[in-house]
């Protein structure tokens, strides 16, 4: 059974950091990019980051270039998003997502509030 299940998600003021991890099993992690994907209240689903199987590549959305860093732990099929310097327009569901091949898993998501 496939499982991303995402965490570390919360309530911070502006300025301050979170980080989030997405623990899965199920399937061959060390094979799949990962992604973080975020929607807020009536937008569409973006693209946050993404990193390779080995963690060689990262690519960044722009609004998150330099103050977003995506990690993955392979041994512990684990994927990280450490966010600094957040601001209200971060404010959104974060999800997780896995593609491999013909796969395509995601999560469930965590809720990132970002407000004084």
């Amino acid at each position: 059974q496939v499982q991303l299940v995402e965490s570390g998600g919360g309530l911070v003021q502006p300025g301050g950091s979170l980080r989030l991890s997405c623990a899965t099993s199920g399937f061959f992690f060390s094979s799949y990019v990962m992604s973080w994907y975020r929607q807020a209240p009536g937008k569409e689903r973006e693209l946050v980051a993404n990193i390779s199987s080995t963690g060689t590549r990262r690519n960044y959305a722009d609004s998150v270039k330099g103050r977003f860093t995506i990690s993955r732990d392979n041994a512990k099929n684990t994927v990280y998003l450490q966010m600094n310097s957040l601001k209200p327009e971060d404010t959104a569901v974060y999800v997780c997502n896995a593609k491999g091949g013909f796969f395509n898993f995601w999560g469930q998501g965590t809720q990132v509030t970002v407000s004084s």
